[in-house]
């Protein structure tokens, strides 16, 4: 079994030029139309290349203020005021500016073990899948663990 056996075709995309709020609203919209859980978007240029991605880590990883370890110290009303003026502060950011540039991909003649091995050693979530310098799908982590599964049963 190869990356093209499990991949799914069809996956959602962010510009670099995106907001984080754009961003957090096509996560929302990419749930839905899925049926399950996106946790990472893929960032594609005009040209429709890969440029990036962008997971919900990496935007909870932005938006945590510095001195978080001090906020169960701070009264509720506090801590809620500014953790929304720091929401209000990232919503012009732009997806460029967080995303994952170093993006490891796969080709869809990958095996779904070197696949597997990839993930656990990098600790990926998700795997564009490449041809030449077109994005042709993504391997989401469930899937090739599901794929697994059933080959045990």
């Amino acid at each position: 079994m190869y990356a093209r056996d499990i991949m799914s075709h069809r996956f959602h995309t962010l510009s670099p030029s995106n907001t984080i709020a754009e961003a957090v609203s096509m996560f929302h919209i990419a749930s839905m139309e899925e049926g399950k859980r996106i946790f990472g978007l893929m960032v594609i240029d005009e040209k429709d290349r890969l440029v990036g991605m962008l997971s919900m880590y990496d935007i909870l990883l932005f938006v945590q203020p510095k001195h978080v370890h001090v906020w169960s110290e701070i009264e509720d009303l506090e801590a809620q005021s500014l953790f929304g003026e720091l929401l209000d502060r990232v919503k012009s950011v732009q997806v460029a500016d967080i995303m994952t540039t170093n993006v490891v991909t796969v080709k869809p003649h990958t095996h779904v073990m070197a696949i597997a091995d990839l993930m656990i050693k990098r600790h990926i979530r998700r795997v564009p899948v490449v041809e030449g310098n077109d994005l042709v799908g993504i391997v989401y982590i469930s899937d090739l663990f599901y794929h697994l599964l059933q080959k045990f049963l």
